[in-house]
């Protein structure tokens, strides 16, 4: 090791919070510590809290607030409770029309007329092969080839 660049490494008291004091190696010779293994809740098996800048006392307002609104709905089910009753009272009007109802009956109906052309369905109409503009106006036929006028 290099002398003189290295710091002192001494005995050092460390004290705790409830009281407690220790004494280890350090740096430092004196330190001071929240919890220790006195009163740390890991190994003493008491519940506690420890309150870091109010959190906890954050956190148990949130709690009351909750249960102070646990009977009224969020602003979210409330819109997805209005959205439903909208929807249902639309269908039931949708019911009610005479008009709605044919329309709804003839629709199938040809929808099925139109699958009973044959086994597999109707059969899908021919589609003439495209002219080639340059072919058209040379007056060559689809297909042939134009240097010796036979077809493909």
């Amino acid at each position: 090791m290099k002398a003189g660049i290295h710091p002192k490494y001494v005995e050092a008291t460390v004290s705790c919070a409830c009281g407690n004091s220790f004494t280890t190696k350090s740096t430092r010779p004196q330190m001071r510590t929240d919890l220790c293994n006195v009163c740390h809740p890991f190994y003493t098996g008491e519940q506690r809290i420890v309150d870091s800048a109010g959190q906890v006392e954050r956190f148990m307002k949130r709690m009351e607030a909750a249960q102070a609104t646990a009977g009224r709905p969020s602003k979210r089910k409330q819109r997805i409770a209005t959205r439903v009753a909208d929807r249902e009272a639309q269908r039931r009007t949708d019911e009610s029309s005479p008009l709605a109802e044919s329309d709804d009956e003839a629709a199938p109906d040809t929808q099925v007329a139109a699958r009973a052309d044959g086994p597999r369905g109707a059969a899908a109409p021919t589609i003439p092969a495209p002219i080639q503009p340059a072919a058209a106006e040379a007056g060559v036929a689809v297909g042939t080839d134009e240097r010796r006028g036979e077809v493909s």
